[in-house]
């Protein structure tokens, strides 16, 4: 295991059905300004979205700052934050009874026989996805950092639910009508069209009692070239974005760019053509431009002046009303797997948590190439990088291509 950690990071507690979930954000430097209205905006968007289930009609997610930050701004010291559950009954066992019966597709059974259990509730409390309402809320830190310090944008939306997908172009300019469009729409993507398309497919996938899922997808706007590295696995971007989105539950694949679709071209019709516009030196790419964006943004593990451009995919969600093939883990005999109150698409939902992870590691990376204890000194690196980075290059008098000390 590696001893690398970055700089900004964040560990989550609590379970879906305990008295409240809690996010502690570490690493963050002073002056940064906490906005909970924005925080706030986002967990409810996570609770969103066509085909979400009942728990959404009990929960109205908000969160409390309860260390780190005085007066609206943090102080430097870990900022933790509390979203309590109004569903509290972990240990009401007449609303919460032991579940014995695992479903196909879900951690129970792996998660009983890992905890030497056959109650998979004591797995799926932790593992079910009420924990991303925390995640979102560490990971807006984040993107309130890109922001604020970095002037980085981050857009993520719903690409496709089963076969039913937006075609509309996502780049930079336009971005407003971009997010009105999204948070017009029902499902979170891009154009009415798609939106009654992937309301027709969950609204018949309800009435058939299964669940679908979809592709959601993430741009980060005005990311100049070197944040992440090339140095170590561990320290590349897009490994640590991949790892990230990974981690969103239900989540089966990730790609970066065109993503799986690399193996169906040549090099020459793949690879990104670099040339230069010297009006654009000025922009965070430092002038270098691309004809075409199929790296989505990382070479090497590092950003190279393009929107970062991140594809995630959600399986369909693992608890069926019709039930699946499954055991009993008491007895071993055959039975139809246990129902639990769930939705009938959550892809939504995933796209505003893959947005906010994102984001959140960016924004570490961010952090570990530029520091600083507060947000003026780590602005003030920021802009010493890119004032250099722009008299490239700094050739010695006698050495062309070397770097004067």
């Amino acid at each position: 295991m590696t001893q690398y950690q970055s700089r900004l990071t964040y560990q989550t507690a609590g379970e879906s059905h305990g008295p409240a979930l809690i996010a502690t954000v570490m690493g963050v430097p002073a002056g940064l300004t906490i906005d909970t209205d924005i925080i706030n905006r986002e967990l409810a968007r996570r609770q969103g979205g066509y085909g979400r289930g009942g728990r959404q009609k009990l929960e109205t997610d908000t969160v409390e700052i309860l260390t780190g930050v005085r007066l609206g701004k943090s102080i430097g010291s870990p900022i933790t934050m509390l979203i309590k559950n109004r569903d509290s009954r972990l240990d009401d066992l007449e609303r919460t009874p032991p579940v014995y019966r695992p479903r196909p597709g879900h951690a129970d059974l792996a998660g009983s026989i890992k905890w030497l259990t056959t109650d998979c509730r004591e797995t799926l409390e932790r593992a079910s996805a009420r924990e991303t309402a925390a995640r979102v809320a560490a990971c807006c830190i984040g993107r309130l950092l890109l922001k604020q310090v970095f002037e980085v944008e981050v857009f993520g939306f719903v690409r496709s639910i089963l076969d039913a997908a937006t075609d509309v172009h996502v780049s930079m300019d336009g971005l407003d009508a971009l997010i009105a469009a999204r948070d017009e729409s029902a499902t979170y993507t891009l154009d009415s069209q798609t939106t009654e398309q992937q309301c027709d497919i969950i609204r018949k996938t309800k009435s058939d009692k299964d669940t679908v899922g979809g592709d959601v997808e993430c741009h980060v706007f005005n990311c100049p070239p070197g944040i992440g590295s090339s140095m170590n696995w561990y320290e590349k971007l897009d490994s640590r974005i991949a790892g990230a989105v990974m981690g969103i539950q239900a989540f089966k694949a990730v790609g970066i760019g065109l993503g799986a679709q690399c193996s169906k071209r040549l090099g020459s019709e793949l690879h990104d053509p670099i040339a230069f516009e010297a009006s654009k030196v000025n922009t965070p790419s430092l002038g270098f431009v691309r004809s075409s964006n199929n790296a989505g943004g990382t070479e090497g593990g590092m950003t190279n002046g393009q929107p970062v451009v991140v594809t995630g995919t959600m399986k369909p969600i693992a608890t069926l009303l019709q039930g699946l093939p499954s055991i009993d883990l008491n007895t071993k005999k055959a039975e139809d797997s246990q129902y639990e109150r769930s939705d009938i698409c959550a892809v939504s939902a995933a796209s505003v948590v893959m947005e906010n992870v994102v984001a959140f590691e960016v924004a570490a990376a961010f952090l570990d190439k530029f520091g600083g204890d507060s947000v003026i000194e780590t602005r003030g690196n920021y802009d010493a990088f890119l004032d250099v980075a722009r008299t490239l290059p700094l050739d010695h008098p006698d050495e062309p291509g070397t770097v004067i000390a």
